[in-house]
Parts: structure tokens; C-alpha cells; sequence
């Protein structure tokens, strides 16, 4: 079955389909060179077995491969490779769905052309329902959140899920084609990181190596829509891996400069948008673009508040969550009625805005309709990205603010256009996230330095004052409402992984509560230990004690047990709690030493873990994920074979 239309669908189509079988084909080659004794059909039940039954000469090829720093660049081609074609398909996509929604062709955009006010008014409406009832499916068929490509660094070490990923981009599709205020920037990431994971799983790489892969992919996906390689890069140092180092530099950059060509190389050559001349900034301008970057941190705060409060308000009313985004296509359908801009991302407004402009008052309307419907998108059910629509409402915003500053101040003769792209820049900056990746794309699409030095200002101050008065972007202020403590891609997952079960010492010391003091002081003398562990006639946990608390004079031939000088409940671990906890729990209970119970019904002591060795662990573990690898001289340094001797 055919699924796009058109000779460029059919040719993208016939690519990935020989490119599937071809992949087949090689890895069932390769099968056989290395199972030449049919072991691969054994099917081991796990990877671990699988290597273990290799032969010896392939092991030590997989584990060279892994070692190769020209292996992951060339994964990190094919997932530039495969980031691109993902692209290609999703946009063959939308423009079916755009062309029966709305009549457009492909080549136009759909907050650019005219359109039929009855499908402005009906098309969000229904494309609510299809969205609602597909959403729903895809939860009964996958109950669960879908990892996107930033939760997947920090919590799972890059492990994505291809299938989920693909029904997030099929409702995405349907959201953005039937009008919704979001834009797919969501859907390319998603898809183009997911591949990428899946070539760093079959290729069984180590933790850090699949991350990078996933930056790899993410790269490929945002260079391939936006015709900007260094945009991509810089999106995945910022957003996806969380830093920037020479070792991540060439594989990233590989990935988005392939996800460019690719496009660039089966559709051509499609950027966002095109000034017909050089911007013209006076020394006032840069006092003016401070004040914009500072008025964008604000616009951008509440537009991340105002999807919250929006998502509260269609959760507080008595709608099934499928037919949310009906109500929510109602109020899009609406607002477009008098707006039509606001359907879809808005890359045909940016057009609009930067080669004709919009009348003042228009411009203040368009602006306050763009932010309600893209929260309402989001809010009622519709799924996409901020990222395109950041960028026109940025856009607009800076065009007001040049007009209004031009209106107020006529003897400035302000370059109108240089508003517009620091406006972009800042409050894209201030939702996204992602600085210096706003700093590109308007390099990139511009290639003028002037104004890219003008958009710097605006994209610093914006970004440093949402830092400072809000805390979060927008992909991270929903990780918070989920409960995430996630603050950036950071990988914090291997914490969780580290349990208190392997790291605990088995030879507590015990005494029954019933005991005379005396018994404690014979059992363990002053200097033989620091605490001994309490426990009562059924052998739970009662206490903690330290052996000097019983060696007072007045306890002497009391008669007293050791259970009167336990003075509160004591805190305790699991074997399945992870270092987070377990060093959370030293900090609350103010003990050096925590024992180790089975369950927390039965509380039987089964180790004990002191906080020294659990602070030591976790110091070692993060030197050593921050360290690289062991052979790891530097790209600028000789190989250890290498260096003098």
C-alpha cells in the first residue's frame, strides 16, 4: 500500500525501501561470517549471553568497533542520514494531510495563503477529534509516556523507543496538518533520535557513546528543516547532551551537515526565510535590544505558565480527555477566523511578516491570538513543539516593539528588520532553551554578523533572566510537572542504577532490645564499633545505638535493657533503593550509618550502609563517567603509543 502521493514521495519511499532491504541483507551476511556454526540461532535469551557464545574473534572485533572513534562517525552519518529521510517523510506527510484539510499544496504554507472560512472554522474542529480518538488508541496500545530525546539522556542512558516515537510523530502530523498551533519540530527530533538510538543499541555501544548518538540524531533532524547545519549541532550540544567537547564535536557535526545534504540533496534547499538586504543597527539599538531580550524573558515565562494553566483548565472540566482537543480545535478555529496566522507553526507568517509586514493594531491582535492558541494546542491535547512557533511569535514581537520604538522615538530610524530577527532570536531563546542555537539559525539564515552581533544581545539577556527569575525552559518545566528533576540532559540516570543492595556490608552488629545494658557493654566494649542496631523479640529494627551511650556510671546494675536507651524510631534503607535515595536519607536522618532492612514490614537487618562509603562510591562513579574513556589523550595530544617515552 501506497502511503504518499507524488513522484517525490514515491522516490523517498523506493530510497527507504531499498535501504531497509539492503541493511537486511548486510546484516544477515554478516550473521553469517560470524556464526558460521549456526549459533545465531540459538537466540540467547539476553546481550550478555549472545556475547558470551561468540566466537572469540568476533568478540574482540565488536569490542574494537566499540573502542572506534571512525565507527561512531559512521553511525552518526547513517543517523544523520536516516534524521534526514525521517524528515522528508513527515513533511510528505503533512502536506497529504494539509491538502485534504485545508487545500494547500505543498509548496505553500498554510498561515500564508488564503483560505476557505468554513474549513478555517471546521478543519481544527475535526482534526480535534481525529487527534483525540488516535491519542487515545495509541495510549490502550502503549500505556505509557513516550521518552523524548532529552529524558532519554538524562534518566535512561539514550535508550528510545522507535514505536512509541512513531505515534508521537503520527498525532503530531495530524495536529500540525489540521491547523493546531504547534509546530513539528517535536515529531523531526523525536523520530531522528529514536533511529539513532536503535544504531547505538544494535551496535551494542557504551552509555555515553548512545547518548551522543542521540545528539547525533537530533542534530540530523533539526539541520535537515531548517537547511542549517550549525543550528542542528548546537541544538544537540544545548538541548540533547547537555555539553559541548571535542569528542562529541565530530560526530555531531557529521550528523547535521548529512541530515542538510540529504535533504538538500532529494528536495533542495528550503530555509525559513530570506532578507533581501543588510540590516543597519545604530549604537542606541544594542540599549533597545536589552530591553527587548528582558521583555521577551517575560513573554516567554508566561507563554510556559499559560500552557500549564490552560492544560489545568481542560483537566478541571468534565470533557473525556479524547475529546479535549475538539473543544480546543473549536477555540483555534475561532481565533483563525479573524487570524488566520495562527494555524500551523508559522513559517508562512515569518515570510509574510519579513517581506510585507502587518498593520500595528493587527500586529498587537495577532500576537495575543498566536500565544492563545498555541496554549490551547497544547493545553487541550494537540501535540507539537514550540520551536517554529517561538520563532514567529518572536518575530512579531520584535516587529511591535521596532514599530512602537520607531513611533515614539522617530529621530532613531530604526531598522525595523533587526527588531524582527532579535525578537525571533530572544524569545525562542527564552522558551526553548537554547541560546547560542537561536544565535545560528539567524546567522545561518541571514549571514550577516552585524545583525547576528544584535540578536546575541537580545538572545543572552533573554536567556539569562528566564534563568534567573523562572529556572526552567519549556521542555523542562513539563519534565518538572511530571515530577522529573530534570533540569537539562545532563545524564543523572546512572545514579539511579547504583543500589544500596551491592553496596552494603553484611556483618551488622546486632542486639536483642531485651538485653541488660550490661550485655551491651560486654558484647561491644568501648572502640569496637560506632553503632550496633537495636532489634525487638521478633527481630524487626528498633533502634540505633552507640555502644558509649551504655557505659555511664549511673546505668550501672540498673537492671534496665538496651531497648530504654533507644530514643526514637530509626531510619532505615532497602536493598532496591539507588544512591539518591540512600543519600537523601543520610541527610534527613542525620546518621552516619543506616541499616539495610529486607521490607519495610518485616524491618529485618540485612546489612548496613555509612554514608562515607556511599559519598565515596558516588564521587568515584561521577569521575568516572565524567572522565571519557581511559585511552582518551585529547584530539590535540599523541596517542599513548605514541608519546616519548
Amino acid at each position: 500500500m501506497r502511503v504518499f502521493q507524488g513522484s517525490k514521495g514515491a522516490a523517498a519511499e523506493q530510497q527507504l525501501l531499498r535501504a531497509l532491504h539492503a541493511g537486511r541483507r548486510a546484516l544477515a551476511t554478516l550473521r553469517q561470517l560470524a556464526y558460521p556454526t549456526g549459533v545465531a540461532e540459538i537466540s540467547p535469551t539476553s546481550e550478555a549471553e549472545r556475547r558470551d557464545t561468540a566466537p572469540a574473534g568476533v568478540r574482540r572485533v565488536e569490542a574494537r568497533l566499540r573502542d572506534s572513534e571512525l565507527f561512531l562517525l559512521a553511525l552518526a552519518l547513517c543517523a544523520g542520514g536516516a534524521a534526514g529521510i525521517s524528515v522528508i517523510l513527515i513533511d510528505q506527510l503533512l502536506d497529504w494531510v494539509r491538502l485534504a484539510a485545508f487545500v494547500v499544496r505543498p509548496e505553500q504554507h498554510v498561515s500564508d495563503v488564503e483560505l476557505s472560512q468554513t474549513r478555517v472554522l471546521l478543519m481544527p474542529i475535526l482534526g480535534g477529534l481525529v487527534v483525540g480518538v488516535t491519542a487515545m488508541l495509541l495510549r490502550r496500545w502503549r500505556p505509557r509516556e513516550v521518552v523524548d530525546a532529552i529524558e532519554a539522556n538524562a534518566l535512561f542512558g539514550g535508550r528510545m523507543s522507535v514505536g512509541d516515537s512513531l505515534g508521537l510523530v503520527a498525532v503530531t502530523v495530524l495536529s500540525g496538518g489540521f491547523g493546531a498551533s504547534v509546530g513539528l519540530e517535536a515529531a523531526y527530533t523525536q523520530l531522528g533520535a529514536a533511529l539513532a538510538s536503535r544504531f547505538g543499541r544494535w551496535a551494542e555501544l557504551r552509555r555515553d557513546d548512545v547518548r551522543t548518538l542521540v545528539g547525533c540524531g537530533a542534530a540530523g533532524a533539526i539541520a535537515a528543516a531548517f537547511n542549517a547545519p550549525l543550528t542542528g549541532a548546537f541544538y544537540a550540544f544545548e538541548l540533547i547532551i547537555g555539553t559541548y567537547t571535542l569528542q562529541t564535536l565530530a560526530p555531531v557535526g557529521v550528523a547535521a551537515l548529512t541530515g542538510a545534504l540529504v535533504v538538500r540533496g532529494l528536495v533542495g534547499s528550503n530555509p525559513i526565510f530570506v532578507i533581501g538586504h543588510e540590516v543597519t543597527i545604530a549604537a542606541p539599538d544594542y540599549f533597545a535590544f536589552f530591553g527587548l531580550g528582558l521583555a521577551a524573558a517575560g513573554l516567554g515565562i508566561l507563554i510556559m505558565k499559560g500552557v500549564t494553566w490552560t492544560e489545568a483548565l481542560f483537566r478541571w472540566q468534565a470533557a473525556p480527555r479524547w475529546a479535549r482537543p475538539v473543544v480546543g480545535g473549536g477555540v483555534i478555529g475561532s481565533l483563525a477566523f479573524f487570524f488566520p496566522q495562527i494555524l500551523g507553526s508559522g513559517h508562512g507568517g515569518i515570510l509574510h511578516l519579513v517581506h510585507s509586514g502587518f498593520e500595528l493594531r493587527y500586529l498587537a491582535g495577532l500576537i495575543v491570538a498566536k500565544i492563545t492558541a498555541s496554549a490551547v494546542s497544547i493545553g487541550s491535547g494537540f501535540r507539537g513543539g514550540l520551536f517554529s512557533t517561538s520563532l514567529f511569535l518572536g518575530s512579531l514581537f520584535g516587529s511591535l516593539i521596532g514599530a512602537l520604538l520607531t513611533g515614539l522615538v522617530p529621530h532613531l530610524a530604526s531598522d525595523p528588520l533587526i527588531y524582527t530577527l532579535v525578537g525571533m532570536g530572544a524569545v525562542a531563546a527564552a522558551i526553548v532553551g537554547a541560546p547560542i542555537t537561536m544565535i545560528m539559525i539567524v546567522l545561518e539564515t541571514t549571514g550577516d554578523f552585524k545583525a547576528t552581533i544584535g540578536v546575541m544581545v537580545g538572545v543572552v539577556t533573554a536567556a539569562m533572566a528566564v534563568r534567573h527569575w523562572f529556572g526552567y525552559s519549556f521542555a523542562t518545566w513539563r519534565f518538572h510537572l511530571r515530577g522529573l528533576t530534570i533540569r537539562s540532559p545532563e545524564d543523572v540516570g546512572w545514579i539511579n542504577e547504583l543500589l544500596v543492595g551491592p553496596m552494603m556490608r553484611r556483618d551488622p552488629s546486632v542486639i536483642a532490645a531485651e538485653l541488660p545494658i550490661d550485655e551491651l557493654r560486654r558484647r561491644f566494649p568501648m572502640g569496637s564499633t560506632k553503632q550496633v542496631f537495636v532489634v525487638d523479640e521478633d527481630g524487626r529494627l528498633n533502634g540505633v545505638l552507640d555502644p558509649t551511650e551504655g557505659t555511664g556510671p549511673e546505668l550501672a546494675d540498673t537492671g534496665r535493657t538496651v531497648g530504654e536507651l533507644v530514643a526514637k524510631p530509626a531510619a532505615f534503607l532497602l536493598p532496591g533503593d539507588n544512591l539518591r535515595t540512600a543519600l537523601d536519607r543520610f541527610s534527613r536522618a542525620a546518621q552516619e550509618i543506616l541499616a539495610v532492612v529486607d521490607n519495610k514490614e518485616d524491618r529485618r537487618i540485612i546489612g548496613y550502609l555509612s554514608e562515607a562509603y556511599a559519598l565515596r562510591r558516588y564521587a568515584h562513579e561521577l569521575e568516572r563517567r565524567r572522565g571519557g574513556r581511559p585511552d582518551d589523550a585529547g584530539i590535540f595530544s599523541p596517542a599513548a603509543k605514541d608519546a616519548p617515552r
